[in-house]
């Protein structure tokens, strides 16, 4: 049976780039999964009351642009997102990329066989922009989500920090799939925090 879910992502986020190494590794190697995946700017999370909204001004953000390319891979090249995906958080937490930088996403995409003119062409029409906008707006009225990664399935939301990549696919599977079971199988249980960490 088809696991069906949606998860929150923003470049910038170290635990969103742990999560999304488990969805995609697992996708990868053939994870029977309906994955819907959300952008959401951490930088419009953080505009003070009064100030104009962050997509009125996208250039004041270090993340948008990154998401926005994302988002148009994601519409017209799914088959390429997930390594797409993986590859512009890992330009950001293992490489030390600055993802605002359009030459360091246009070597992403073309390390990946996109075409970074026709992405970038895309994001000039705006429409990449007005997605991320509507579909950030979407997961925060409609089920109160303030971060990332915040999973969602059956009208349910959770934030989930894991602390670990990954070991392999087949952990990849497990950590996900007990993820959105506890969501989906266990609405009793709101906050599971440890106290301390091993490391």
């Amino acid at each position: 049976m088809t696991l069906t879910f949606a998860v929150t992502w923003d470049y910038r986020c170290p635990f969103a780039r742990i999560a999304h190494r488990h969805v995609v590794d697992a996708l990868l190697e053939g994870a029977d999964w309906n994955v819907t995946f959300v952008p959401f700017c951490l930088g419009q999370v953080h505009v003070e009351e009064g100030d104009a909204p962050i997509w009125d001004r996208p250039g004041d953000d270090t993340g948008l642009l990154a998401l926005q390319a994302a988002v148009v891979v994601r519409d017209h090249d799914p088959e390429r997102f997930p390594l797409v995906h993986r590859a512009l958080f890992e330009a950001r937490h293992a490489e030390g990329a600055h993802l605002r930088d359009e030459a360091v996403i246009r070597s992403v995409l073309a390390g990946q066989g996109v075409d970074a003119d026709a992405v970038f062409a895309e994001i000039g029409t705006g429409k990449p922009l007005d997605v991320v906008r509507d579909e950030h707006t979407a997961a925060a009225e409609d089920l109160d989500v303030w971060g990332v990664p915040t999973f969602m399935a059956e009208g349910r939301a959770a934030f989930v920090r894991l602390m670990e990549l990954p070991a392999d696919a087949a952990d990849a599977r497990r950590s996900i799939e007990r993820i959105v079971d506890m969501l989906t199988g266990w609405p009793e249980l709101n906050e599971f925090k440890h106290t301390s960490l091993d490391r």
